[in-house]
């Protein structure tokens, strides 16, 4: 069964977050390396901020377009993995290593099988 860990990171966890330069970037290595030895990964992708986002509804068949994120949130979503695991069980296991999960906040959601 696959399954989205989405990553929830405080704004502040953004501040000129590069690869090179990320002050929680071991963690992450460490996490994203412990999924691929398992064999679990199916992929995923960190984010950049909030505010390089655009939001696009549409409104009386007319796009409706605006910078930044759809809701002002204490934490943002900072990236994702796709893991395919046997069970929830399994999944809520790889979710509490998340790094996320001790600064900000971790979603886990089943994904529709195709």
């Amino acid at each position: 069964m696959r399954f989205a860990i989405l990553n929830y990171v405080h704004p502040d966890g953004f501040a000129d977050r590069r690869a090179d330069n990320d002050p929680d970037g071991p963690a992450w290595g460490a996490y994203t390396k412990a999924l691929i030895e398992a064999g679990v990964l199916v992929g995923g992708a960190a984010l950049l901020p909030a505010h390089s986002a655009t939001t696009l509804r549409l409104v009386e068949g007319r796009r409706d377009i605006h910078d930044g994120p759809y809701a002002e949130t204490k934490e943002q979503l900072g990236g994702f993995y796709l893991i395919e695991v046997p069970d929830i069980d399994t999944a809520l296991e790889w979710a509490a290593r998340n790094p996320a999960a001790v600064t900000g906040a971790v979603e886990v959601r089943p994904m529709l099988a195709t």
